[in-house]
């Protein structure tokens, strides 16, 4: 009985192992299918579509176009319908009563004495309004929400232009980060080869033992500066996550032709005042413009070609004799109009004069940005190309660097192994070596981040992705 109990448990605790194993399995499974390997295109692609302030400006833009909308609606009349129904005392007084928003006006003869008795009053009415004539001033307005729009359609621009210049720079800074990873590693392994042969020369007495504590030392200088590229590399995969929206555990880059440098060529160039930059201040001056010209629009007079259809009804007779009842609780009596209403304010010149000269200052503001954005993208630009030439110089020597430090760096491991060399002259050899790996690295990357900026600066990084879609597939 007690065999078979325990039989029972075991096959228990085994059933419940596999499935645990099984469920860990599963779980591998879908991180693994989880992962998304991005190409360089495919990650600034993916930020555009879901970085959480690209989604923001493109919002802005959408509420831009309804203010267009708006403006428009100005040009359709007004209809204007009202029902009220109210009991109140009569007791109306012969005078006049300044314009205001405080006592209520009554309509009807004055009573000879007051009373304290209510009635119903009753009114209906429709108030139809169109402005005809308005000498340009809704167009103006029009124009001034066109300028709003196309202020944050730029704006939008330059946040995309923002996003995926960062997502550029966060890629290209993770390959930085795992190329000097995988430099320390080989400095680490030929490091660590290297001191277990300088260990065997020392027990066997034909190497002084300081040697063996000098490699030592320098492997564990080595395994320090491992791991402290590691450290940035989980730094720069974060930035890129983040500007991904996503785990850094479920993203992977995939761009080996970034290791290598480009042929000759740059991207197309566009023109500087295409530049996002360029557009938003551009936007903003039209914008100031846009309010000036409502202000010379300002001072005309207003036109309203107005109808009207409208019913009173009121528990007072003609007489001021009160009916009581449910008498005024309807309309009884009826009328309409049609007239022309001109106004036009005499006075409000002073107060327009002075917004214009407020509006033409600002305008005048922005015209002066507007030139200061553009002199500072030319030497942006300017800054860019200089580096971009300075790193392709760079590029073309690291790889002589490379071979001389590799070929340096066996010999003197082979003149140490024959007793010709120090072991100071050999880590000299090896800290050469890692230098020129990571140099070589880096130079070919630095290249095509210097490109990127070129188009950075030029406002538009579509022709940097699509020559390095050229290059990437053997294209022109």
């Amino acid at each position: 009985m007690l065999e078979n109990h325990r039989a029972g448990l075991r096959c228990i605790t085994i059933t419940f192992a596999l499935l645990i194993t099984a469920g860990q399995t599963i779980l591998a499974q879908s991180h693994v299918e989880e992962k998304k390997t991005l190409t360089l295109e495919e990650a600034v692609d993916f930020a555009l579509k879901n970085y959480p302030a690209v989604r923001a400006a493109l919002e802005r833009v959408r509420a831009a176009q309804a203010g267009v909308g708006l403006a428009r609606t100005n040009y359709l009349p007004r209809a204007d319908m009202v029902w009220q129904t109210n009991r109140a005392t009569d007791n109306n007084i012969t005078g006049l009563l300044l314009p205001q928003s405080i006592i209520a006006p009554i309509s009807g003869p004055v009573p000879v004495s007051t009373s304290n008795r209510s009635a119903w009053g009753s009114a209906a009415g429709l108030l139809f309004s169109w402005e005809p004539v308005d000498f340009g001033y809704r167009g103006a307005k029009v124009d001034a929400a066109r300028a709003t729009r196309d202020q944050a359609t730029a704006e939008a621009s330059l946040t995309r232009l923002d996003v995926a210049v960062a997502t550029v720079n966060a890629y290209l800074t993770v390959l930085a980060a795992e190329e000097t990873v995988n430099a320390a590693e080989a400095d680490v392994e030929r490091r660590d080869t290297f001191d277990k042969a300088v260990r065997v020369l020392v027990d066997n007495q034909l190497r002084a033992g300081a040697d063996a504590s000098r490699a030592d030392a320098e492997l564990a200088r080595a395994r320090v500066n491992l791991a402290r590229a590691q450290q940035q590399e989980k730094i720069s995969w974060a930035a890129l996550a983040d500007i991904l929206g996503l785990p850094d555990a479920s993203v992977e880059v995939r761009e080996s032709s970034l290791l290598r440098p480009p042929a000759d060529g740059s991207p197309q160039a566009t023109p500087l005042s295409n530049n996002p930059i360029a557009q938003v201040q551009h936007a903003r001056m039209e914008e100031a413009q846009a309010q000036v010209h409502i202000l010379d629009r300002s001072y005309y007079p207003k036109f309203y070609l107005q109808s009207s259809v409208y019913g009173r009804g009121s528990g007072w007779d003609p007489t001021g004799k009160f009916e009581g009842g449910t008498a005024g609780l309807g309309p009884d009596r009826s009328n309409w109009a049609v007239g022309l209403t001109v106004t036009f304010p005499v006075f409000d010149i002073f107060g327009i004069r002075s917004r214009k000269a407020v509006e033409s200052a600002n305008e005048r503001a922005e015209a002066a940005r507007y030139d200061q954005a553009l002199q500072d993208l030319t030497g942006q630009l300017l800054k860019a190309q200089a580096s971009l030439e300075g790193s392709r110089r760079i590029a073309e020597n690291t790889p002589v660097e490379l071979e001389a430090a590799r070929t340096t760096e066996n010999q003197e491991r082979a003149r140490y192994q024959a007793g010709l060399a120090t072991l100071v002259d050999v880590s000299d050899a090896q800290g050469l070596l890692v230098q020129a790996e990571t140099d070589d690295a880096l130079a070919q990357l630095a290249v095509w981040q210097n490109l990127a900026s070129v188009a950075a600066s030029h406002g538009d990084l579509g022709p940097f992705l699509q020559f390095l879609h050229d290059k990437t597939q053997g294209g022109p």
